[in-house]
This record gives C-alpha cells, sequence and structure tokens, in this order.
C-alpha cells in the first residue's frame, strides 16, 4: 500500500484523481456508510445530526470519487439514488409470485362472513380460535423489492399482478428504503408494500408547486404514483416518498411462522410497517379495532382507507391459497364511503360491452373523497323508480373503494313516477328487451351496434385481458371513429397505420414506435387471460381460468363447444359438469361460441396470435395432474372447498358431477346419488385417507 500523502493544508482533502485505487475505495465506502446513516436519521427519524450543507458537501465529494475512479462504483451507492439518466421507457419485469390484489368487506356482516369462511375451509370447530393480524391500509401505489444475497437488485409495480414496471432506479432515490440488508436475510427475498406520501409532506410538496406555478396534485396516493413513475429518477428523487413493508413475494428460505413474525423481522431489516396494527381474535375483535382506526384517522400521518386482516399462521395461509386473483387469507375492511351532496342535472343511457342499458346521472362536478366526480351509476329503471330519481334533483353521491360512483338517495324524492328505458337503443335503433325475473334491460342489436362492439374492444384490452399499455379509451374510440380498428384482430394490425398515425396532433415517433411495442409484445398470451378478453357474458376471471383449465387448448375449446350445442350429448354434461358452470352459463358459452361473428373473429384472432395452452400447475410431479376429481359427503379432515383447491393446485381438474370422464369419486361421510353413479359407472372410488395417501406420496 503507497505511504499516506501530505496535504496542502489540514483541512483540504486529497484530489480524488490524485487517490489510488484502493485509497478511492477505502473513502468511497467510509463516504457511503456516513451517507446512508444521515439518509435514516433525516428521512427515516426526522433527526438530522449534520447540516444540509455538511451532507451535500459528502455527497458532492462521493460523486468526485466516483467519476475519477468508476471502478469504485457501487450499484446501491447513494449517487444512484439522484440525478441517473432518464429512462426512455420502463422495462416489464414478470413476478416470481403473482401481486394479488385482496377481496373487500364493507359491512360487519362481510368480515363475520370472512371469518366463517376461513373456518369452513380449514374445517375447524366452532369453539378453534382463529388469530389475526390487523393493520392500517395504506392508500399507496403497491411495490416489490427484490434483495439478492440482501442487496436491492430490483423493484417493480404490481401491474396486472402478474407483470409490473421496472422502477428500480427511482426506488433508489427512497431513502426510507433499505439498499443492503444484514447478513441474516435469505439470499433471495422479495419484500412487498406500499409507496406513499405523508400528508404534511403531501402539503409542502403542493406548495412548491404552486410556488413554481407547477402542476397541483389532488391527493397523496396521485403524487406518490406520479412520483415512482417518473422516467427521470432525479424528478422522482425530488419527491418526499416513502415505503411502507407488509408482505413477502419470493422467499429462498423460510424465516417466521405468522405474519406478525414476518413484520418483526421486516422492522429488523430496517423496513418501516403500518402502525398501529394488532394480533386479533375473532370477528369481533376485528370490528372493534377498525372503529379505533376509523376514529384515529385523523391524527394518522397518512392516508389510509381501510384496515386490512390476514390470518396470522402462516400454515394456515398456505392451506387457504388464494382464488381468483386474492388471497383467501386476507380481506380489506373498507371505511365507510365517501358522500357528497350536489346536482342531477341530466340522466343518459350507457351501452354495455353484453348490451345492458344503464342509466347515467350526469352531476354539478364535486369533490368525494380527493376525486372530482361528475357522473354516477343508477343500475338500471327499477333502482331510479325506487330512490324517486328526477332530473334537477339535488342527491347524495358515494363512491366506495374502487367502486364506481353511485346515487345513494334523492333529498327530495318523487313519488310514484315511473321511469322507463328506451324501447329502442339509442346507439343503433335496435329493440331492446327485458327478459322475465332480469333487472337488465338489453340491446337486442348484438356486434352490429357500435356501442357494444366499442366496449368489448375497452374490455378485450383491459387490464386482466390483453392489457396493452397505451390503449385507453378514447384511443380505442378515436380508432374505432375512424375505422382503423373495428375488431379485436385489427389492433394486430396497426402498424400499417404508423406513418399516418406519427402526423396527428398528439401523436409522434416515440409514442408510436410504443404503442406498436406494447402490441407485438402481447401476440403471446395464456389461454386463460384470451378466454376473458372474449367477453363471453357471465365469464369472469375465474370462469375463464376454469374453462382454461378444463379444456387446455383453444382448439379443443372450440370443439367441445360446438358438440355442447347438443344438450342431450357428453360435451354438454361435460361442460356443466365443471364447477360453477350451471346451465344459465353454459348456454352463453355455447352461444358466444355458435354465432357466426364470433367465429370470424375467433379465426382473425388466431391468425394473428400465438394463444398458449393452458399449462397445468405441478404437472410433472403430481399424479393427479390432467385428471377429473369428483368429491361427495362431508371431508372429516379438511373442509370440501380445501380438498377442491388443494386438487386444482395439483393441476386436476374438479368436476360438480360424476361421468365417464371421471377418474376419481373422493368420498366421506353421508356421499349420495353421485357414489351410487360412480359405481354404476365403475369408477374409482376413494376414501378421504386414500386420496390424502394419494396426493402426498412421491
Amino acid at each position: 500500500m503507497s505511504p499516506p500523502r501530505k496535504k496542502k493544508d489540514a483541512t483540504a482533502p486529497v484530489p480524488a484523481s490524485e487517490l489510488n485505487r484502493m485509497e478511492a475505495s477505502f473513502e468511497a465506502a467510509a463516504l457511503r456508510k456516513q451517507i446512508l446513516h444521515h439518509d435514516d436519521l433525516y428521512h427515516g427519524k426526522d433527526a438530522p445530526e449534520i447540516s444540509d450543507a455538511d451532507y451535500d458537501a459528502l455527497r458532492r465529494r462521493l460523486e468526485e470519487i466516483e467519476t475519477a475512479h468508476p471502478e469504485v462504483i457501487t450499484k446501491d451507492s447513494p449517487t444512484k439514488r439522484v440525478g441517473a439518466k432518464p429512462a426512455k421507457d420502463f422495462a416489464k419485469v414478470r413476478h416470481a409470485v403473482p401481486m394479488l390484489s385482496l377481496s373487500n368487506a364493507f359491512a360487519d356482516e362481510d368480515v363475520t362472513d370472512f371469518e366463517e369462511r376461513i373456518r369452513k375451509f380449514l374445517n375447524l370447530p366452532a369453539d378453534e380460535k382463529i388469530d389475526f393480524w390487523a393493520e392500517p391500509k395504506i392508500d399507496g401505489l403497491s411495490c416489490s423489492l427484490r434483495y439478492e444475497k440482501g442487496r436491492l437488485v430490483q423493484a417493480a409495480t404490481r401491474g396486472d399482478g402478474e407483470e409490473g414496471e421496472d422502477v428500480t432506479a427511482n426506488v433508489r432515490t427512497i431513502a426510507t428504503i433499505p439498499q443492503q440488508l444484514t447478513k441474516d436475510a435469505p439470499d433471495i427475498l422479495e419484500v412487498r408494500g406500499e409507496v406513499y406520501m405523508t400528508r404534511a409532506d403531501f402539503a409542502k410538496l403542493n406548495e412548491a408547486q404552486e410556488e413554481a406555478d407547477d402542476k397541483i396534485f389532488a391527493n397523496p396516493r396521485n403524487a406518490a404514483a406520479g412520483g415512482l413513475r417518473q422516467l427521470d429518477p432525479s424528478i422522482t428523487a425530488k419527491r418526499p416518498l416513502r415505503f411502507f413493508g407488509y408482505a413477502l413475494g419470493e422467499v429462498s428460505e423460510e424465516f417466521a411462522q405468522t405474519q406478525d413474525g414476518i413484520r418483526k423481522k421486516l422492522a429488523h431489516w430496517g423496513f418501516e410497517t403500518p402502525e398501529p396494527a394488532k394480533k386479533l381474535t375473532g370477528a369481533k375483535a376485528l370490528l372493534d379495532f377498525h372503529a379505533y382506526i376509523y376514529a384515529q384517522r385523523p391524527d394518522i400521518a397518512y392516508d389510509l382507507d381501510g384496515v386490512v386482516y390476514k390470518v396470522n399462521s402462516l400454515d394456515y395461509q398456505k392451506r387457504l391459497g388464494f382464488i381468483s386473483r386474492a388471497p383467501r387469507w386476507a380481506t380489506a375492511h373498507k371505511f365507510p364511503a365517501e358522500q357528497a351532496e350536489t346536482i342531477l342535472h341530466k340522466i343518459i343511457i350507457q351501452v354495455g360491452r353484453t348490451g345492458v342499458l344503464t342509466p347515467v346521472a350526469e352531476l354539478e362536478p364535486v369533490n368525494v373523497g380527493g376525486v372530482i366526480v361528475s357522473r354516477a351509476t343508477l343500475h338500471n329503471e327499477d333502482e331510479v323508480n325506487r330512490k324517486g330519481v328526477y332530473e334537477g334533483a339535488r342527491v347524495i353521491i358515494q363512491r366506495a373503494g374502487d367502486v364506481i360512483p353511485q346515487v345513494v338517495r334523492v333529498l327530495e324524492p318523487r313519488e310514484g313516477q315511473e321511469y322507463k328505458l328506451p324501447k329502442k337503443c339509442p346507439v343503433c335503433g335496435s329493440t331492446t328487451l327485458r327478459e322475465e325475473d332480469e333487472a337488465a334491460t338489453r340491446c337486442t342489436g348484438g356486434l352490429t351496434c357500435p356501442a357494444q362492439a366499442v366496449e368489448r374492444l375497452r374490455h378485450f384490452v383491459s387490464k386482466y385481458g390483453f392489457d396493452i399499455e397505451g390503449l385507453g379509451e378514447k384511443i380505442i374510440q378515436q380508432f374505432w371513429d375512424e375505422g382503423m380498428v373495428r375488431g379485436p384482430a385489427d389492433i394486430f394490425r396497426l402498424a400499417k397505420h404508423a406513418e399516418d398515425l406519427k402526423t396527428r396532433e398528439g401523436w409522434g415517433e416515440l409514442s408510436v414506435a410504443n404503442l406498436l411495442s406494447a402490441i407485438e409484445e402481447r401476440r403471446k398470451i395464456s389461454l386463460d387471460r384470451f378466454i376473458y378478453a372474449l367477453g363471453i357474458r357471465q365469464v369472469g376471471q375465474a370462469t375463464a381460468r376454469k374453462l382454461a383449465l378444463h379444456y387446455e387448448s383453444l382448439d379443443n375449446l372450440k370443439t367441445q363447444m360446438a358438440a355442447a350445442a347438443d344438450h342431450a350429448g357428453a360435451a354438454y354434461l361435460d361442460l356443466t359438469s365443471i364447477e360453477d358452470i350451471g346451465p344459465a352459463v353454459a348456454e352463453d358459452l355455447v352461444g358466444f361460441f355458435a354465432e357466426a361473428h364470433n367465429k370470424d373473429v375467433l379465426r382473425d384472432l388466431q391468425a394473428e396470435l400465438d394463444v398458449r395452452d393452458f399449462e397445468r400447475p405441478d404437472a410433472a410431479d403430481s399424479k393427479i395432474s390432467g385428471k377429473t376429481v369428483v368429491f361427495t359427503g362431508k371431508l372429516s379432515k379438511m373442509g370440501r372447498d380445501e380438498a377442491k383447491a388443494q386438487a386444482l393446485s395439483l393441476g386436476a381438474k374438479v368436476a360438480g358431477s360424476v361421468s365417464k370422464k371421471t377418474d376419481y369419486v373422493v368420498t366421506g361421510e353421508d356421499a349420495g346419488s353421485k357414489l351410487k353413479k360412480a359405481a354404476e359407472l365403475g369408477l374409482t372410488v376413494l376414501s378421504e385417507d386414500e386420496w390424502l395417501a394419494l396426493v402426498a406420496s412421491p
């Protein structure tokens, strides 16, 4: 090692360019440690030890050393937290473990039902206690942080739950997020939580925005989301963003047995966690805590819109698993809906993708919970008459969570009025029809109705369908009006309009290139997402997944739906044997695939796309993958729902009725007609113990 240098005076540092590599490395490491320490004091504890000028001097010195000796720069250097070169666009990140949303509870009985569903699923006796972890639900932007060997290597937004945006450079500017964890952290650790902004910081930000004659933000959530999604990390660095950690994604090794155990470890590694939080037992305790948090809401430093309840036992969480896009073991109990009074100016009619006519109230714009609302749904003509709604009325409106704003009541209702939806569709002029025993009135025009066609296109590119970034509602409407997109497959032929688009107002070479790139990325799609995107009546995400699991390929699905037109045939019986698909849903499915226009749409799409066959989970390791299973009778060692979920997770098909295609009939106490039919057909019948041994065997 070189001997110490003589300085020109006692205080001036040696110029960075004169340091050798070892000296630069040692000094840079010391500076990084000091800066991170002061970041934690300033942002995390609001207790700075040095002046801003002294802090800036430390940063400048580190920047000088890293400029002169780029070989000593580390990925987690504080200089990476500010001033990084703006990205051209956000890269996509595939989540190793999907980032799911939560189911919602609004009423007290929803919370009671939540506990009872868990008890039933796990087959727990009525007197067995279930512990929950309850914590505030922050109104921010979900984010996942990936650490490898303790070092932060990637950060991503939730996106559609399966794929998000890479915001690593921006997240490195958030001082409350640890860049390096202690040595006891797992080799792979994904920490999930919320990026947010306190109300005090939000107020200061808006004051600064106003002084600079810049954009004023509507609420802290919008400001936080906008800050995190800046293409230039130096802009993000100027926003007072913070992060709460409260959940896990992929983890290479288990380190806790309970939810509060996870929380303690996260705090140990330097993450802020939501407060106040508490372990509670039983629905009544959860409701009491919810009431307490609601009362404390004004004094809590950040915005929240409810309380999250999670089953505390991680073993129970594993057994409960997930349904559709939410865990069974957690729910968000929202606060009472925000309400406001305004004037209803006019009632207009909207036509949805399935032809339903919905009366919509056009309102005097009003602020409801930080959002300006100018329209609210009136649901159907029965609701209009029940509430006594009329044009010119003073009304109370509300919005709860993500629910569309709705008219709660009329302050001076008109009784005895009879509002009727039109006999002709206001968009295409086709006859409207209200089926007996249905509240909905529908346009009979089908896809010849422009409103239905446009709404189906919007559904096709929506978040849980093809999720094509840049194809929002207004763009879809514009492309439809100009004849560029008339069917879903036209979206994948938009490249031929590229030169024309580049010359239009609001477009340009970069925006057109980004749109076409986003479209190209979606030419490969999973079967379940494709089915959902088609917009078949009564087919949501859960049903689409069951259909994909059952039929496995698009060609097979089409063939079987054609065969199912014969209600006495095996294909129809097979369709209605799928759990939760009864005659009404089956009729909509068969009708969709039989309609000539839809056949043309499917052929057109298949020429443009690669619709991937459904991939069964754990197919290589499971003895029951691809097998059809029927459960009958009362099981004693697990709830029926848990048994079904376990079978599905191992790649099996769960049917609701017995047929020749059934591979196993699993019986519990009081098995009835299904057991009898299984015997008649000579099927394999298993007791609960035999079933458990089968799924547990290697």
